[in-house]
């Protein structure tokens, strides 16, 4: 019996301890990976006696003849785990009022408890904004592979986001661009982008972040069927240019098999719904209505310059983006950009995490 941090008390079922066992029999010790495949155990297996081998530690001799050792609060963290599925910083949503921005000044070698506080930043908030980035072209990938593995699309690695003639994207103009995440119409869709500032000599072209995450949960809160709509409506995203032509279909809220958000999939530059009945249709477009206004809204969305130096990360799966529009006669604005997948920071914000409490126990022995 598992008795958890408020009290409660869960059997653990003898397979589920079973599949969990770090002994050199039941795992290779360096990979971490199981030599046994866990289908194989009798699935009518028992745990024929428990005994406590030391504080905290138990010893667990099951009725197929194997014995292990398990520590009791391994065992607490990894109960908890199965019930949240994520052990990195929980989102914290956020509207217009979020005040004070995530900035953090940049350094190419930063400390360990740096680094851990910027990659606390970004998976709390979704963003974060580095200042004082050098702004010797391409340096936006040397940022990126500090958290993670660029992402090629066709765009390249790297891409410029500057007013050019016979642009292939909206991106690529002086107009404004409405809260969008980008390339819905990839599968799988880039999950985290950045953004490095070259220069800016413009008075417009003011950067925008929307929560996509808090604008569904208000939704939700607010216009239950329209959310409701939003996560079952299969929307076309499609690309095309000389030598492209991508398309995929996602919700444009979508959620996870337990029924919390996972991604935002919206772009209304490029978002085609199928040929639904009159009557779905109708709901969809009067729900699409609703979420889109809300992203638009001054009270969901923040908007700050980016100005020479400054680079914003951000989680394009979560948040939205956009900016205001520009007059390129004032001058130039150029940023470059580039995609990392959503993993990168994750993994490495448990690795800092596992290196740091390595250390404690080291110091403490």
């Amino acid at each position: 019996m598992l008795e958890r941090a408020d009290g409660s008390q869960q059997p653990i079922h003898p397979l589920w301890l079973r599949e969990r066992c770090h002994d050199a029999a039941s795992m290779d010790l360096k990979t971490r990976q199981r030599l046994q495949d866990p289908s194989d155990f009798d699935p009518d297996l028992k745990i024929r006696a428990l005994s406590q081998a030391s504080p905290g530690v138990y010893h667990v001799e099951f009725s197929d003849g194997h014995q292990a050792s398990f520590s009791a609060e391994e065992i607490l963290e990894e109960a908890a785990l199965a019930s949240n599925s994520d052990d990195c910083p929980a989102p914290r949503l956020w509207d217009g009022a979020l005040g004070a921005l995530p900035r953090a000044r940049w350094r190419p070698d930063p400390s360990a408890a740096e680094l851990f506080s910027w990659l606390e930043s970004f998976l709390t908030l979704g963003f974060v904004i580095f200042e004082g980035v050098p702004t010797a072209p391409g340096t936006v990938l040397k940022v990126a592979s500090m958290f993670g593995f660029t992402r090629e699309t066709n765009f390249g690695a790297l891409f410029d986001v500057r007013s050019t003639p016979d642009a292939t994207d909206l991106a690529y103009t002086s107009v404004s661009l409405d809260p969008h995440t980008d390339n819905p119409y990839r599968a799988p869709v880039p999950g985290i982008q950045l953004l490095h500032c070259l220069v800016n000599e413009t008075s417009g072209g003011l950067s925008t972040l929307v929560d996509g995450f808090a604008v569904a949960e208000a939704l939700r809160a607010g216009h239950p069927q329209a959310f409701e709509v939003l996560t079952r409506t299969p929307v076309r995203f499609r690309y095309v240019d000389a030598d492209t032509e991508l398309t995929a279909s996602a919700p444009p809220i979508e959620l996870d098999v337990t029924g919390a958000l996972k991604s935002v999939h919206f772009s209304p530059r490029l978002d085609l719904v199928p040929l639904f009945s009159a009557e779905r249709l109708e709901a969809y477009f009067r729900a699409r209505r609703l979420f889109d206004h809300r992203l638009r809204a001054p009270d969901f969305q923040i908007r700050f310059l980016l100005k020479s130096g400054d680079l914003v990360m951000f989680d394009n799966c979560r948040l939205l983006h956009g900016r205001t529009g520009f007059d390129p006669g004032e001058g130039l604005r150029h940023l470059q950009g580039c995609y990392i997948d959503a993993d990168g920071p994750r993994s490495l914000y448990r690795v800092l995490r596992r290196r740091a409490q390595t250390s404690a126990v080291r110091r403490s022995a």
